[in-house]
């Protein structure tokens, strides 16, 4: 395996549209989504390491959630795990798991990749991904895998490329903010825009040199403790500093700023298991189209339905179209499939 090869791992997200069984003390990568046998957490880091040293393969999450990494991946060692004592969204982690890296081994390249997503093929995925290092390694590019829309989804950001670009790889015209519906109709009918699935790869040097370039407040912050990364004082350093960076996506802070951008149209199934229904999608059903997820069920004119409880428990529905029922502990959610955003403000006021 190449030892230029790394990857960062984000797995502090706590996805709160999975409530009641994705919680802010155990999150849905930590769970098995699926029914796989496997958490989407160890499914994404099985992935990574067909290609990636397993060594160089970090993880970034939230203090609170140590212990379940370290359960889940019992392959990662402590200090493959870097641990962010406060939110600060995507951009201040990944510049300090970068300068980590940068001192470890200044010729690597890495990927980016959320912990919670699913691939099916996975070798489609890790041939595009050498395809990606192979770019990185040879020019000075932030690059990202998007994903081919299927339906005009507003809940993502697109990613736009010149249609007349002929190459695998291709310069990014620009980032588009979430769509409505209509403009994202426009987007899927011109065939030059992608979903943005947060899938980054670039080389150290890259990604280094954009931070002093377009954040240079942040990458001195973040500088300032170089001497003590990789080794004892590193710990008490990002206590004391990390929650003074500015609470920012890498999207916002490098990639809509930079000129180097480019973009591989995956080649692969993805689906970001975001909400319920996208969990729907990607179970099996039966006749009519209801997934059920460990319960046993009795349904009598019921379709379009998500039923998972956490247990073995009989579950009799008569007459319900397109919900979410979810038992879980002592929350049983009853939910329209339509209204399934609006879980997460549920969330919020409940807390």
């Amino acid at each position: 395996m190449n030892k230029n090869y790394y990857a960062i791992l984000m797995a502090g997200g706590v996805g709160s549209r999975f409530w009641p069984v994705s919680t802010s003390d155990f999150p849905k990568q930590f769970h098995d989504m699926l029914g796989t046998g496997e958490t989407l957490i160890q499914k994404t880091f099985s992935r990574l390491s067909k290609l990636i040293p397993v060594e160089n393969i970090l993880i970034l999450t939230n203090e609170k959630y140590n212990d379940l990494v370290l359960n889940q991946l019992p392959q990662v060692k402590q200090d493959q795990v870097l641990l962010e004592p406060a939110m600060r969204n995507t951009a201040p982690c990944i510049l300090y798991a970068s300068l980590k890296i940068q001192k470890q081994n200044p010729n690597a390249v890495m990927v980016v990749a959320p912990s919670d997503h699913w691939i099916e093929d996975e070798v489609a995925f890790v041939n595009d991904l050498q395809q990606s290092f192979d770019f990185c390694e040879a020019n000075n590019a932030l690059m990202t895998l998007g994903i081919k829309p299927t339906f005009p989804n507003t809940g993502f950001g697109y990613i736009e490329y010149n249609k007349e670009d002929t190459n695998a790889i291709k310069k990014v015209s620009q980032f588009r903010e979430k769509p409505d519906y209509e403009t994202a109709k426009a987007f899927l009918k011109s065939g030059n825009f992608v979903w943005n699935a947060g899938i980054f790869i670039w080389s150290v040097k890259a990604i280094t040199e954009a931070f002093l370039h377009f954040q240079p407040v942040m990458n001195n912050l973040f500088l300032s403790g170089y001497e003590s990364y990789n080794g004892k004082d590193e710990k008490a350093f990002i206590a004391a500093n990390y929650s003074l960076a500015e609470n920012i996506s890498i999207d916002y802070a490098i990639l809509e700023k930079a000129q180097n951008v480019y973009i591989l149209p995956a080649t692969f199934d993805w689906n970001d298991l975001g909400t319920w229904g996208s969990l729907h999608e990607k179970l099996d059903k039966d006749e009519n189209n209801n997934a059920v997820v460990n319960a046993t069920v009795v349904l009598e004119n019921a379709s379009n339905n998500i039923i998972r409880t956490d247990a073995k428990k009989l579950i009799i529905i008569d007459g319900l179209n397109d919900f979410i029922i979810v038992d879980k502990d002592d929350v049983l959610l009853i939910y329209p499939k339509d209204k399934e955003q609006d879980i997460k403000k549920i969330v919020a006021k409940l807390n």
